[in-house]
């Protein structure tokens, strides 16, 4: 038997991530000999994982055991999820999520059958809840990052939020000054800019801003 630890991060951190070190201190307090930890990086809409995959694939065997912080380092959904756990049990390998205490018995130890049989169904049905909860939280966080982008675009700071932005602000400031000298009006840059009524009165608002010696709107 041998006792893996896995871990999928968001960010690209220097130092151990906190999911890691809590891996290793679990370890540490209840005697288990930790042989490595497999970790990933993910990125936004990025779910490769190639260390688990070799991890699965290559160095699981029946009898190991795998331990994660959270349910939802295995899916991105409550399927994919669910499938990870499903294959591990196929596998022989038993599954330890920190976060969920029932993963953490060990029903094989136990001398009642039926206690067992029952441990094993409550554990199960503990890890298709928390299957739905983690893919519940993921549905309530894109939900707020979709309204958050939908204020943004209302409001017109939508290039702030990464896309790349219409126009230079220098560029406009120059195209803008035709305006002040009277040479077109805001109507006509706009559409010679290809800007949209928002874009083009944000960055308006952003030269006026930059120089206050302009009392009046030229329009």
């Amino acid at each position: 038997m041998a006792i893996y630890g896995y871990h999928r991060t968001s960010t690209r951190e220097q130092h151990l991530d906190r999911g890691i070190q809590e891996i290793q201190q679990y370890c540490k307090e209840h005697e288990m000999e930790l042989k490595n930890i497999f970790t990933d990086q993910q990125t936004g809409k990025n779910f490769n994982r190639p260390r688990y995959t070799v991890l699965v694939e290559d160095v699981l065997r029946s009898g190991d055991i795998l331990i994660i912080t959270e349910l939802d380092r295995l899916g991105r959904s409550k399927k994919d999820t669910m499938e990870q756990i499903r294959r591990l049990q196929g596998m022989g390998v038993r599954l330890m999520v920190l976060e969920l205490p029932t993963t953490l018995m060990d029903m094989s130890k136990m001398d009642n059958t039926l206690a067992c049989l029952m441990m094993e169904t409550i554990n199960n049905m503990m890890l298709e809840l928390y299957a739905s909860m983690a893919q519940a939280e993921i549905e309530k966080k894109e939900k707020r990052q979709r309204e958050g982008i939908e204020m943004k675009k209302l409001r017109g700071e939508w290039d702030d939020y990464g896309r790349p932005a219409a126009i230079e602000e220098d560029e406009f400031d120059a195209a803008f000054s035709k305006v002040i000298a009277g040479e077109i009006t805001p109507t006509e840059l706009r559409k010679e800019l290809g800007l949209s009524h928002t874009t083009f009165y944000r960055y308006r608002k952003k030269y006026l801003e930059k120089h206050p010696e302009i009392l009046q709107s030229p329009d």
